[in-house]
């Protein structure tokens, strides 16, 4: 089965409870979420451990090799980083394979062919290499409050100057959509290719790392914690004794970082009969029958839209008895192209 066949199966599972599934009412639901999400995370760590490593490794080493052996490095800014250049680099790249094509080992006839000074370039989070056999590789640099997280490849070729280039080979994470991008930005416009990937590897990181950090800061809070493989959906849930709060965040796109999609609902907790002479009246009037009637928590909502998740938890610090659990009720997962 293909790795897109594979993926398609885990999304159709995850979201099959329908448009009125409430697995915090379902407690059989909740299981089965948890253990198709459990065989999610398996999965993607299956897809990607072992031929993605191999692939890292040997990218980086050869980076590593570019770069040692680089006459300088040069950084730009702004208008600096243009088509111009960029066209640059191809026919430097295109001169060396002809180059080393042309020499042949022990022929001392030959007239010696000019050596082009190595370059590298770096562009904002970017390092841009001339590598072996006609090819040009981007390294992109992420990180996170200031601190350096992971490295990731994408190596560009062409058979001639004047073709078009192409991904021959990356490191990006399969979940996100660089075939997709590739399609439609690096044939017309590879300066806007090269950037894009970089802001989807970038905001990718900002939006995993917001989620580490929570796990840190709420660890004894936070129970189970599920979300998309590229971090753009979570959905948790917080309890106490009085209330059920829901949080939904939503991303409009993979290069967001805060969320355009919030709902935060506080849904009143079933009383016992013993107990239902304590119930407030403005609990009462949030109860229309047996069912009970949410109510939006704007302030929060307003809040996790403009501050990250660290920064934004604190607007529900009026549930501290809170007991955090994550529930993914639905998980749009992106399918590599």
């Amino acid at each position: 089965m293909g790795r897109n066949h594979l993926m398609s199966f885990v999304s159709a599972r995850v979201v099959s409870g329908g448009h009125g599934f409430k697995p915090w009412k379902q407690p059989l639901a909740e299981m089965q979420v948890s253990n198709v999400l459990k065989r999610h995370a398996d999965l993607a760590e299956r897809l990607s451990r072992d031929s993605d490593k191999s692939i890292f490794e040997r990218l980086q080493r050869e980076f590593e090799a570019a770069r040692a052996s680089q006459a300088q490095e040069l950084s730009l800014e702004g208008e600096q980083w243009n088509d111009g250049l960029l066209a640059t680099i191809r026919e430097r790249v295109h001169m060396e394979a002809e180059r080393k094509a042309m020499q042949m080992p022990g022929d001392i006839t030959q007239l010696p062919m000019p050596f082009l000074e190595k370059i590298t370039y770096r562009v904002g989070n970017k390092i841009i290499c001339c590598l072996e056999g006609a090819r040009i590789g981007i390294q992109y640099e992420t990180s996170f409050a200031g601190e350096s997280c992971d490295l990731y490849h994408c190596v560009l070729e062409s058979k001639s100057f004047l073709e078009k280039m192409t991904v021959l080979e990356h490191t990006v994470p399969f979940f996100l959509p660089i075939r997709d991008t590739e399609n439609e930005f690096l044939s017309s416009n590879a300066i806007r290719f090269i950037d894009h990937v970089g802001d989807l590897l970038q905001a990718y990181v900002d939006r995993r790392e917001q989620v580490r950090l929570i796990k840190e800061l709420y660890g004894n809070q936070i129970g189970e914690l599920y979300h998309s493989l590229p971090y753009h959906m979570i959905e948790f849930v917080l309890e106490d004794f009085d209330s059920k709060v829901t949080v939904s965040l939503r991303y409009a796109d993979l290069i967001s970082t805060l969320p355009t999609g919030v709902s935060v609902l506080a849904w009143p907790m079933p009383k016992s009969k013993k107990s239902s002479d304590a119930i407030s009246l403005s609990q009462k009037e949030n109860v229309v029958g047996s069912h009970p009637i949410p109510a939006c928590l704007t302030y929060a909502e307003d809040a996790l839209r403009t501050m990250s998740l660290p920064e934004g938890l604190p607007s529900l610090s009026e549930f501290p008895s809170l007991n955090i659990r994550v529930i993914c009720l639905t998980m749009h997962i992106l399918c590599p192209s």
